[in-house]
């Protein structure tokens, strides 16, 4: 058995649990359920940033009644917030992979209609939203604006509608593998030792694949990695890929490797309590939900000025020095307009609003969509009623709101010249300060400045 790196694998549970901290936040994960379960299947997407694009009206003119009903009833059974945290991610920030289109379901005809999700390219994420879409290959290509809307190989929901149907969630717990590693063949060589991979369920999952593909039984390619591939033969041997292989179907990469949720509990990395509901239940069957705690106002912060330990805190919605008189703040403030240094107090409010203790959190909530908890932090850090001022906070808001134009841009479908003259916000690849990629982002001219007001849903 292979000798498994600590360091990698410690540095995997830490990117999936920053994730599941907050890529799908439980406010999102409560609305959509609330919707879904009264049968509002268009209000449970909008509630998880998922669009629509298409109308089942016009689907039932095109391709007739049948088809439309058939649509309609997988729409009910999605549960978009568990489809959002099974969607694919990548490093270092935990976003969702760019340029994808998903199949989620397989309607045969000619040609077969699939639905699919889609996640915007780089260039335009805003609020990590992503789209329902219809895909039937007839001229669809030269119209959408999407770099790649043909339903990729490599994640095929169709094959795996627990990570998406609510009634079958349940599902997961068999499917997802022991994390052993294959018995036979030159697999253990060739795999990334930072991941454990399901070989338990290879041969029965590419059973399924050729099944739902109509292709008799044969080799099947496995992906280990980049540049890495084996060959999965009908008996369930391995062996390594030679030579082009691009022609063989592909096991998904749902079938290949455990799920980051089940590593995540059987590390202690995270509690069952805190993985989404309908996984918590696939996982960890019993487990109670954990009790949200109230929130309230943020006591009274503490600061050192002038020998005493002085108090900030929110009054009439903004952040205020409580141990200062009026008069004596007129004068500080006056002096510290003229180039002089202000009371400790007001250094700690101007700092609170450039730079908070938060900001990484703020950073993440906006990153991953939840503008709302975002604001939510700042609010309760500096009352609904403050201005924000020049600082990281701000401009992590105004690329936030920044990135909505690039957004809407896509989604008009102006990708061409008009869109290469507007100044888009930067990709970034990194929002870790410590990291090689990063960079600041640029601070829009006309942001307003109330936190309220920089909303961008």
């Amino acid at each position: 058995m292979p000798t498994h790196p600590a360091h990698g694998n410690d540095s995997r549970l830490s990117f999936w649990r920053r994730v599941r901290e907050y890529a799908v936040p439980p406010s999102m994960i409560e609305t959509a359920t609330a919707r879904r379960l009264v049968g509002d299947w268009a209000g449970a997407c909008a509630a998880a940033n998922v669009e629509v694009d298409f109308r089942l009206r016009d689907v039932a003119r095109v391709h007739g009644r049948e088809l439309a009903d058939r649509i309609r009833a997988d729409l009910r059974c999605l549960a978009p917030d568990l489809l959002r945290w099974h969607l694919p991610r990548s490093a270092p920030d935990g976003l969702l992979r760019p340029g994808l289109t998903v199949p989620l379901a397989r309607y045969p005809g000619e040609p077969p209609v699939f639905l699919v999700v889609r996640t915007p390219p780089a260039w335009a994420e805003y609020g990590q939203r992503v789209s329902l879409a219809l895909w039937d290959g007839l001229g669809d290509d030269g119209r959408s604006p999407h770099p790649r809307p043909r339903p990729g190989r490599r994640f095929r929901y169709d094959l795996h509608r627990h990570l998406w149907d609510a009634g079958r969630s349940a599902e997961l717990a068999a499917r997802a593998g022991t994390g052993d590693p294959p018995t036979n063949g030159p697999a253990t060589e060739l795999v990334d030792p930072s991941r454990r991979w399901a070989a338990d369920r290879w041969a029965a999952e590419a059973e399924l694949l050729l099944r739902a593909d109509g292709l008799p039984p044969g080799p099947v390619v496995v992906r280990l990695g980049r540049r890495r591939r084996l060959l999965l033969g009908p008996d369930g041997s391995t062996a390594e890929a030679l030579g082009n292989v691009s022609g063989l179907p592909l096991l998904p990469d749902s079938a290949t490797w455990v799920p980051p949720d089940l590593d995540l509990l059987r590390s202690g990395a995270i509690e069952a309590e805190r993985l989404h509901p309908l996984v918590a239940a696939a996982l960890a069957p019993g487990q109670a939900p954990l009790a949200r705690a109230a929130t309230g106002p943020e006591p009274h912060r503490l600061v050192d000025c002038r020998g005493a330990r002085h108090r900030i805190g929110l009054v009439d919605g903004a952040l205020v020095p409580l141990d200062h008189e009026p008069a004596e703040l007129r004068r500080e403030e006056l002096l510290a307009a003229l180039s002089g240094t202000p009371l400790p107090c007001l250094r700690a409010i101007d700092l609170t609003h450039r730079r908070p203790a938060q900001l990484t959190g703020v950073r993440e909530r906006l990153d991953h969509g939840d503008t709302a908890g975002a604001l939510a932090v700042v609010e309760a850090l500096l009352g609904p009623e403050a201005v924000l001022r020049d600082g990281p906070l701000r401009d992590e808001l105004a690329a936030a709101a920044e990135r909505r134009i690039a957004y809407g841009l896509y989604r008009a479908g102006l990708t061409g010249a008009a869109v290469l003259n507007y100044p888009l916000p930067r990709v970034r690849h990194s929002t870790r300060p410590g990291s090689p990629a990063f960079r600041p982002r640029p601070r829009h001219a006309s942001f307003r400045a109330r936190p309220r007001l920089a909303s961008v849903r």
